[in-house]
């Protein structure tokens, strides 16, 4: 297994860098600004340079991977046209280049309650929308993925609550930790009952822990 990271450098997209390397796993993390980069990634990641807009960059850097985990998103700004341009047109790409060089399984980070177009957050230039024709379009591509949508983002990597994975428009509010996030795109990587699933994913302190395998397997 060789991981292409996207949205490496992010506050998701590090942490499963983090969980790769941990599990021995060559990564290459594709990022706008390499020497920016290795400040922020262990020196044993390979760096390569592009933007998820510049699909001839992305061939470059994945040529060599077997895998893809995708948590690239539009940064917070007054652009009106980031999440298509990223969550939408930089996703798109990806999977483009991911079947011309045969990638085995994407691992996509989205978001609950993509499928609410009413959804307040849309009022920031329809950036779940953007997110949910993202994961349309990986499902209608043919390669194996696993869609892992998490509820509000937290940074605290000491976060005890245990994993609650639901189906597909399910759940709608609930927290989960980055550190959990990165944890269950790593995972669904190595079990054959995440793919082709979309999971959602909160954490709650009631809920009875539960093992990766069983928790994929809940998920129809």
């Amino acid at each position: 297994m060789k991981a292409f990271v996207a949205g490496a450098t992010g506050a998701t997209g590090s942490r499963i860098v983090d969980q790769l390397v941990s599990r021995g796993v060559p990564v290459v993390a594709f990022v706008r600004d390499a020497a920016a980069a290795r400040a922020k990634l262990p020196i044993d990641v390979t760096l390569r340079e592009g933007s998820v807009t510049d699909k001839e960059s992305i061939r470059r850097a994945m040529a060599d991977c077997t895998v893809l985990l995708s948590a690239t998103g539009a940064r917070p700004g007054f652009d009106p046209t980031g999440p298509y341009q990223v969550d939408y047109e930089g996703n798109k790409n990806l999977v483009d280049v991911a079947k011309e060089v045969g990638i085995e399984h994407v691992v996509m980070v989205s978001s609950l309650c993509v499928s609410r177009f009413l959804h307040p957050l849309n009022l920031f230039f329809l950036i779940l929308y953007w997110k949910h024709q993202a994961e349309a379009y990986l499902q209608a591509s043919g390669l194996t993925y696993t869609i892992v949508r998490p509820g509000g983002l937290k940074d605290d990597d000491s976060d005890s609550r245990a994993l609650i994975m639901a189906p597909a428009d399910t759940l709608f509010e609930g927290s989960v930790s980055r550190q959990k996030v990165a944890q269950v795109c790593v995972e669904a990587l190595y079990l054959p009952q995440s793919r082709n699933k979309i999971v959602e994913i909160v954490a709650q302190d009631n809920a009875n822990p539960q093992p990766y395998e069983a928790l994929f397997a809940g998920v129809a």
